[in-house]
């Protein structure tokens, strides 16, 4: 398995992994018009300006990919998707990993996920992030918002001159 940021040209392959990973959400939630469902190719193509796009490929093949954009040290994370096939096998797991390693400046990482998705929130409690506030997007979904903050690694006190 590698993980790697995609190029513009991966775009239409990301769009169909897309759609094939959100229909069971869409289907969790009895919702279909969600807006990965929803999305274009062109909007999907705008995404590659002013975010960065990672895709995980085993073999020859698209398995995953996940979008981030950080801005006042939080790294917003989006789309999460691993093809249907390849779920349960750390795909998802090793994206988020690697989207904290990536963005070293975020001191803060911020995600949402629809309130029936249990086996999504059930991942990214294991990965450490905490509901902080929930906001109903419709009559049949609310969104999940999850928070994890990057832990300061404290350094021993430097020893002054005169100190034995």
């Amino acid at each position: 398995m590698k993980i790697e940021k995609a190029a513009i040209e991966d775009a239409p392959l990301i769009l169909a992994l897309q759609k094939l990973a959100y229909l069971s959400e869409a289907q969790i939630h009895n919702d279909f018009s969600i807006q990965p469902l929803t999305q274009t190719l062109e909007d999907l193509k705008g995404e590659f300006k002013s975010r960065d796009v990672f895709k995980t490929v085993r073999g020859k093949g698209l398995v995953g990919s996940v979008r981030t954009i950080v801005s006042d040290g939080t790294c917003y994370v989006g789309k999460l998707i691993v093809h249907p096939a390849y779920r349960n096998q750390g795909i998802g797991s090793a994206l988020m990993n690697h989207v904290e390693s990536y963005n070293v400046a975020a001191q803060r990482f911020e995600l949402f996920t629809g309130h029936l998705s249990v086996r999504n929130l059930s991942l990214y409690e294991r990965l450490g992030y905490r509901e902080f506030r929930r906001e109903k997007a419709n009559d049949k979904l609310t969104l999940v918002f999850l928070e994890k903050l990057r832990a300061i690694q404290q350094s021993e006190p430097s020893q002054g001159r005169n100190s034995k």
